[in-house]
């Protein structure tokens, strides 16, 4: 074979190794003295409790057996023996008390390891691009973010109080089997806990591919579950509740059948387990009962062996859980690793400058954009909008007229050409600069589940209670909040489905307001609305508009009637562009959508009077 060449379980190993270096910084954190301290103060605590254990309990014990093994029954052995007692009972209790202060004392750096990697990964997905998230189901991200980190904590509690103290519990058994039994029971010992290990090793890895698969099913049943949640209302509009409940039942049937596979095989590692371990104790105490039938060994060293023996078994029963754990935590940390890893689409170059608005003039030059390869979208698109000036946007669906809005955003690169703001490309400034120059009224105004005021109150970070009631009232939506019983704290619900369509407009042109931006889209804002509430919200946002550079992407034509310049967009091209009276007197693309849609009005206007 090469040796450039991995084989899938090099290759496994290798992530997990990476997995493993990348967690480390997370076990001693960088610039945090009080941190590392806590981890110093647990690990004494893990070396005080396994001495207690070791030299401790087992030999108080032993003591006593052997004290009253030899039948003398005066003050001062009963004395003794009794001392020999309370010195074992108080060595049980001290290696449960150092135990516990370990963990009272490691628990912050554990909560902080998990605080902070929590936060980066949020950081960096916020970082992501559009395009990932519209590709990604938001329920198998949360799932990924969870597992990896929960995970950091797990593994950092078990290489910590698990791993190294049984290394550590071994060494001294070894060493006190050594100098008191001989070679053949540290020679037994040692292969005992090879042959633990190896067969632990085995099995877990056999039962990770069965864990993986159940993981895989969990997620698609969750990301299935939040998916169908979601789109709630949907599902009523097609009376589909069973159709996702049969869905959701399959998801579940495959997760519940890769779930039993694995419990069977937990059962099958706990078996074996349990069968290499007994044996150990059978063979260690029997060669010490031969031990003692010729008169080299007395009762009490073979309740010593057993006590350590035993004392040895529990973190070994444990060690198969935790190679589990650990190789799962490095599966869960891998994927997470990859969210983190995954690059973002739209970076700001070096030293990119900030923008700055002096007036608010947009531009449009030659821009081509695509968001496959083999389907462009734009075609080479010019739009002029001067400052403070109203531009309009029409055409049928799919001629391109919302990527409008997500590129001068940014959300995307362009394919070919460049898009200004007061002759600055947008390309080549911060990106947190652009976006806080621009505002936007989108179509679907989806709301976080929090207040009104909190919805409104997101539009600028910092705002007080008069600047929120100042946009509510810029927005017409003052009087409907204060008629609330809990007014600007009413629960909008989930993405604000407790609040009419017209009500989440205003409450999206409140959070525009109060973000003040001299750049503002209105994407199709009126278009879910009927006649009554648009014609209510055009008159808010001619208001919000003025002195503002506006782009207004339409499909109502009636809507746009009064901006300065329409543009008509027609698979990816302009098709024609002028004021309203001379796309009319054009006789073209523009006078024919604006007769069906007359058209189509008068219709509707005819079967509402029948």
């Amino acid at each position: 074979m090469p040796p450039d060449t991995l084989t899938a379980t090099d290759l496994k190993a290798e992530v997990g190794f990476a997995s493993l270096r990348r967690f480390l910084p997370y076990l001693w954190p960088k610039g945090e003295p009080g941190l590392k301290a806590r981890i110093v103060v647990s690990l004494l605590f893990v070396l005080a409790s396994k001495l207690v254990q070791v030299y401790g309990a087992p030999f108080a014990l032993q003591g006593a057996i052997d004290g009253m093994a030899h039948g003398v029954h005066d003050h001062s052995t009963r004395t003794l023996i009794l001392a020999l007692v309370i010195g074992y009972a108080a060595a049980r209790f001290g290696g449960t008390l150092f135990d516990n202060l370990r963990n009272a004392v490691f628990e912050r750096v554990g909560q902080d390891a998990t605080r902070r990697l929590a936060a980066t990964v949020f950081r960096h997905l916020h970082q992501l691009s559009l395009r990932f998230h519209l590709a990604r189901r938001t329920g198998a991200v949360t799932k990924v973010i969870e597992r990896g980190t929960k995970s950091i904590d797990t593994m950092l509690y078990f290489l910590l109080f698990n791993i190294a103290p049984t290394v550590l519990e071994l060494a001294l058994v070894v060493q006190i089997f050594g100098s008191r039994f001989g070679g053949w029971l540290v020679v037994g010992t040692l292969v005992m806990v090879v042959a633990y290990i190896a067969f632990t090793r085995i099995v877990t890895d056999w039962r990770n591919a069965l864990r993986a698969s159940m993981n895989d099913f969990d997620t698609r049943a969750v990301a299935h579950a939040v998916d169908s949640l979601l789109n709630f209302e949907t599902v009523k509009y097609f009376n589909a509740e069973e159709r996702e409940a049969q869905r959701y039942d399959r998801a579940i049937t495959a997760y519940t059948s890769a779930a039993v596979k694995n419990e069977t095989s937990l059962a099958w590692l706990n078996i074996g387990q349990a069968l290499i371990t007994n044996v150990m104790m059978a063979g260690g105490m029997g060669l010490v009962v031969w031990g003692w039938s010729q008169g080299r060994f007395t009762p009490g060293n073979v309740v010593l062996v057993s006590t350590l023996l035993s004392q040895l078994f529990r973190p070994l029963d444990l060690l198969g859980m935790v190679y589990r754990t650990i190789r799962q935590g490095l599966i869960d940390m891998a994927a997470m690793f990859e969210l983190i890893d995954t690059p973002a689409e739209i970076v700001d170059i070096l030293d990119a400058p900030p923008l700055v608005v002096a007036r608010g003039h947009v531009r449009f030059e030659d821009v081509r954009f695509h968001y496959d390869a083999d389907r462009a979208i734009l075609k080479g698109i010019d739009l002029d909008v001067p400052a403070g000036s109203t531009l309009a946007i029409v055409g049928p669906s799919g001629a391109g007229k919302s990527t409008i809005a997500r590129l001068l955003f940014r959300f995307y690169d362009l394919s070919g050409g460049r898009i200004t703001i007061d002759g600055q490309d947008i390309a080549r400034v911060q990106q947190a600069t652009l976006r806080a120059a621009i505002g936007i009224v989108p179509q679907d105004t989806v709301l976080f589940n929090d207040t009104i005021g909190y919805n409104i109150a997101y539009g600028r970070e910092g705002s007080d209670a008069e600047a929120v009631r100042a946009a509510a009232r810029g927005a017409a939506i003052d009087g409907f909040i204060e008629s609330l019983p809990k007014g600007y704290k009413s629960e909008v619900g989930e993405r604000g489905l407790k609040l009419s369509g017209g009500e989440k407009q205003r409450v999206a042109i409140a959070r525009t307001l109060l973000k003040d931006p001299p750049i503002l889209i209105l994407d199709e804002a009126t278009s879910a609305l009927d006649s009554r509430t648009e014609a209510e919200i055009l008159d808010t946002l001619h208001a919000v508009t003025q002195r503002r550079t506006t782009i207004t992407i339409a499909h109502r034509l009636s809507t746009v009637v009064d901006a300065d310049q329409i543009v008509v967009l027609d698979e990816g091209r302009v098709a024609e562009r002028g004021s309203h009276a001379e796309l009319m007197a054009l006789d073209g693309l523009y006078a024919e959508m604006w007769a069906r849609q007359a058209a189509e009005r008068e219709q509707g206007e005819a079967l509402a009077a029948e």
